[in-house]
């Protein structure tokens, strides 16, 4: 139906279906215009429908524009009530500011955002027309104004400990927040938290997860002094200016893709606003659709000699001279490669893993680089784009990834491939009046990275591009062997070699014995040398019975050496407290925050969490304080399994406790039959615990999924061998 129409369609529907009541979304802005005409027909109708109107402050669907009304929330909730609704409610993320009841009318019920749930489930049983209206500011709305110091700008950070994540996704859930990003680890996915795209919702806090803290006070840590005050930094002063590529004989096309919320516009506009001051003719055209914060925008810029040598604004299909791809993911869009032409066309390309935002409820979802990368080299007819890593390089060294499109705008700028000059370039970015200092240094830094990539990259912490077959994104890939270890059961006892395997999860482990060592290292800390050794034995009988059976393979020792381990390691009560406080969540912390700053933590301990409407265990914040009880806490861990282990006698703790004598079962005996016939089986077999994942009710979920699987899978395994080839 036509926007203002909103629930309409429902009168109609209702007679006729057995859904007895549906939820009907409404924006302020939407409702004012004509949507308020909606409910009245509702009304009339007699139907069973729950209208929420959101109250963002904030026309969000096509930039964030002030809404045309003055309508406040008293004033819809005395508008609807006029109309015939009686059951109002009043839903807020600061609920308390709705404290004078009297600027309402009588029967109208105020509730925080928490209890959205448990409220809507009860006006689904609510006769007639409802109203609930949401009162929020739309959260990329609050963080632009953040940065025009049109609001305060909260002094609370979200943080992840990776260590203690499970991967499991309910964070993305809670939230729908692209800034909750994977992260690929030693122990596997986790997640992190993009500071520069945070919102401050803080809604991900919500996940049923203990590795979310808040920081409260300090700063992001900048980038190191030595990056920006040594010769390198030097360097920027003193660059030598391109040839450009282009005379402008005809107009120089740029297309500049992106998403929502990262400067793409901007790049856009300043470049536009470069070809004006020279008195050459430059057009822009932004296409941003529903793109305010993570969507797909295209910038299509031409520069000409004069206006009268554009005529039209729209880069047509072959006719890019550069594309400057901010995003891999809009670039490998049809209509974007339809832009390149092999003969004419450059790409320089950010190669930032940017996961779209089916992300937040497809956990286990690929960036698929490998192929973008193939899209773009087949639309260049097997010619190679220029690839940087921009988002890794900027955020390293100004301390904010807003920087990148100028970082990446500098690459090809110094490439000769945008025909403007540089002082032309400089006074736009002085025009454009925000974070003039960042955004020239960052275009200088990109500048630098086109003639000494290996230069920035140092300044930047990130080391050099190896050669093929050198590095890549797994660097255990392909290299079991290649780094030789001592017998895995003497580093048990031998503590100087275990304090060389690091807990730290984001070095990847070079080969198996160090994916084995690591671990062994682990569960010594974990529990004690007795129960590291019975991971030794298992993990040393599958890889000897594999060497022996498919000669040449070790990819079910593999998976056993990391599942066996994901399974031993469960995270207890005990476990979250030493992974918070062996020292390094505290060196994280320190690497990304600095300042005055106090930590507090998001937990829902099982002992004394209360719970919502489902039975679900409920998060409550807690103080730096419980560090201490960490530490305390972690001294015993001796206790886990034992008569005296109050916490593991709850139904998950036991559950497992089982998982881990299963699968040790299970892999004994699929050693009675290995073979390279059926080690592909043997592998799904041992990963089946990668799909068990989380804390409390998150787990049982997965563990709902993951058994029925296992179980198959084992039945498959016990068929005769003429039954599993007919499978």
């Amino acid at each position: 139906t036509q926007m203002g129409g909103e629930g309409a369609t429902w009168c109609g529907q209702a007679p006729f279906t057995e859904t007895k009541h549906v939820f009907q979304n409404l924006g302020d802005g939407t409702y004012f215009h004509s949507g308020s005409l909606a409910i009245r027909q509702a009304v009339a109708a007699k139907v069973n429908i729950t209208y929420k109107i959101l109250y963002n402050d904030a026309v969000a669907m096509t930039g964030g524009q002030p809404v045309d009304g003055t309508l406040t929330v008293p004033d819809i909730a005395h508008q609807v009530h006029s109309e015939g609704v009686h059951t109002i409610i009043v839903m807020s993320d600061d609920i308390g500011k709705w404290n004078k009841l009297e600027l309402f009318p009588s029967g109208v019920e105020f509730v925080d955002r928490d209890e959205l749930d448990a409220t809507q489930k009860r006006l689904r049983e609510v006769e007639g027309v409802s109203v609930l209206i949401f009162d929020q500011t739309c959260a990329t709305e609050k963080r632009r104004r953040r940065k025009r110091g049109k609001i305060p700008d909260p002094k609370k950070r979200v943080m992840i400990n990776s260590l203690v994540c499970e991967g499991c996704g309910d964070c993305g859930e809670k939230s729908f927040c692209v800034a909750v990003l994977p992260k690929e680890t030693e122990f596997g996915r986790k997640r992190e938290i993009d500071q520069s795209g945070c919102n401050k919702d803080y809604s991900c806090t919500k996940g049923f997860c203990p590795s979310f803290v808040t920081v409260h006070g300090g700063e992001l840590r900048k980038g190191s002094a030595k990056s920006t005050k040594d010769v390198t930094a030097a360097r920027l002063n003193d660059l030598p200016l391109p040839r450009f590529k282009s005379d402008l004989d005809q107009p120089w096309n740029i297309l500049i893709t992106g998403v929502g919320g990262t400067g793409v516009v901007t790049i856009g506009a300043l470049l536009g606003m470069a070809g004006h001051l020279e008195n050459k003719g430059a057009s822009v055209l932004d296409q941003t659709g529903l793109a305010q914060k993570g969507g797909a925008v295209t910038t299509h810029v031409r520069i000409a000699k004069s206006p009268d040598d554009i005529h039209a604004v729209r880069i047509a299909a072959g006719e890019a001279d550069l594309v400057l791809g901010c995003d891999m993911v809009v670039v490998n869009d049809y209509w974007a490669l339809s832009k390149i032409r092999a003969e004419r066309s450059s790409v320089v390309l950010n190669t930032y893993e940017a996961m779209p935002g089916g992300f937040t409820m497809h956990p286990d979802m690929r960036f698929p680089a490998n192929e973008i990368v193939a899209a773009v080299r087949t639309a260049l007819n097997g010619g190679e784009p220029m690839q940087i890593e921009a988002t890794a390089i900027a955020t390293a060294l100004l301390g904010d990834a807003i920087a990148t499109n100028l970082f990446m705008l500098g690459v090809a700028w110094q490439q000769g491939l945008v025909p403007v000059s540089l002082e032309a370039l400089l006074r736009a970015i002085e025009l454009n009046a925000a974070a003039v200092e960042m955004n020239k240094t960052a275009f200088a830094w990109g500048r630098l990275a086109a003639i000494d990539p290996d230069a920035v990259r140092a300044a930047a912490g990130i080391p050099s591009l190896l050669p093929s077959g050198e590095g890549g994104r797994r660097p255990d890939e392909g290299r079991s062997g290649a780094q030789t270890l001592a017998d895995p059961a003497s580093r048990v006892s031998a503590k100087s070699n275990v304090a060389e395997l690091p807990l730290d999860d984001a070095r990847l482990s070079r080969g198996l014995d160090e994916v084995i060592a690591r671990r062994v290292a682990f569960l010594v800390d974990y529990q004690n040398a007795t129960y590291a050794q019975r991971y030794i034995a298992l993990v040393e009988k599958i890889r000897a019975a594999e060497t022996e059976r498919v000669p040449g393979s070790t990819a079910l020792t593999e998976a056993v050496a990391r599942y066996a381990f994901k399974l031993m390691a469960y995270k207890d009560e005990y476990e979250v407290a030493r992974l918070y406080t062996s020292g390094d969540f505290q060196r994280r912390v320190a690497q990304q925050f600095e300042g005055d700053y106090t930590i507090r933590f998001h937990l829902a301990p099982p002992l004394f969490a209360k719970k919502d409407s489902d039975g679900h265990l409920i998060k409550k914040e807690y103080g730096q304080w419980m560090l201490t009880a960490f530490r305390m806490l972690a001294k015993f861990r001796f206790l886990r399994g034992g008569a005296f282990d109050i916490f593991g006698r709850t139904h998950e703790r036991r559950t497992e406790r089982k998982l881990i004598a299963d699968y040790f079962s299970d892999i004994d005996a699929l050693l009675a039959g290995l073979s390279p016939d059926n080690v592909a089986l043997a592998v799904e077999i041992a990963s089946v615990p990668e799909r068990i994942r989380g804390y409390g009710h998150v787990k049982e979920a997965h563990l709902a999924m993951a058994l029925p699987r296992w179980k198959a899978l084992m039945q498959r395994w016990r068929e005769p061998a003429q039954a599993r080839k007919a499978a």
